[in-house]
């Protein structure tokens, strides 16, 4: 079985035919779902994905895309939703200086207050970061405790930089780009990376794995993923699938098995 550590079905990409798919990947073997939020509204559908289907859990966060949105006001309503039962990370959170649309020194801010929100309610972190490799690492670092553990979604960099977040307990994770013929980067992590230490994710409905490239994604992908991390290792692709369903709940649920259906 399956486990789902990044997904968007909330995205608009999925009304026509949200019920249908979900109920599609159930059946095909996806087990666990984690539905991601970015801003503020996307908790709110996140939270009622989550409430609707008992296999669909839900991470609460404001990507730094969105942190303009971000008072004192509002983080004490995302403190709020992240006790929800449901909730089960505190993301997506980080960095981007790809898209560059909040000031660099709000979206650290948020970024560490984020981070000390996790640490306060005991839930891991889903780190978004883009361009922004430098900076992600060291407010990271900074925040860094025994009582603070996520995952490196999307993961971008090299293997150096991939050693430095193992060094701290983090997962990687990875999703449809490591089947990309040109994610020489990219494979070359996935080859020095435990198996301990993946997380399968597709950030659906975007980055679609091959064959599918360039359509819209979605969790039924992931096989496509862990064949692609299986031929880098040399084992199996249902290795994959069991080790980075362990890995996802020992992230997501550790402590909380009676949460686990």
């Amino acid at each position: 079985m399956i486990f789902e550590s990044h997904a968007h079905y909330d995205d608009a990409a999925f009304d026509a035919d949200r019920e249908e798919l979900l109920n599609q990947c159930r059946q095909q073997g996806i087990e666990t779902i984690i539905n991601v939020s970015a801003s503020l509204d996307s908790i709110k559908s996140t939270l009622a994905l989550a409430e609707k289907y008992p296999f669909i859990y839900g991470a609460a966060g404001v990507h730094p895309d969105e942190v303009g949105a971000l008072n004192e006001e509002t983080f004490a309503w995302l403190r709020e939703q992240c006790r929800h039962p449901k909730i089960a990370a505190v993301g997506e959170i980080g960095l981007d200086y790809y898209w560059d649309k909040e000031k660099h020194e709000l979206q650290k801010y948020w970024f560490c207050r984020q981070m000390e929100l996790a640490k306060e309610l005991e839930l891991p972190i889903i780190v978004h970061s883009r361009e922004a490799a430098a900076d992600t690492l060291e407010a990271v670092r900074t925040a860094h405790s025994p009582k603070l553990r996520g995952v490196i979604h999307c993961f971008s960099y090299g293997p150096e930089l991939a050693a430095e977040y193992l060094n701290m307990g983090y997962y990687i994770g990875i999703g449809g780009v490591v089947t990309f013929k040109n994610a020489k980067k990219l494979k070359e992590v996935v080859k020095m990376l435990p198996l301990e230490r993946i997380l399968l994710e597709t950030d659906c409905p975007y980055l679609a794995p091959e064959p599918n490239r360039g359509k819209r994604n979605s969790s039924l992908n992931l096989t496509y993923v862990a064949e692609a991390i299986a031929q880098l290792k040399g084992i199996e692709a249902e290795e994959v699938i069991r080790v980075t369903n362990e890995n996802a709940k020992a992230l997501y649920f550790a402590g909380k098995e009676s949460c686990y259906e």
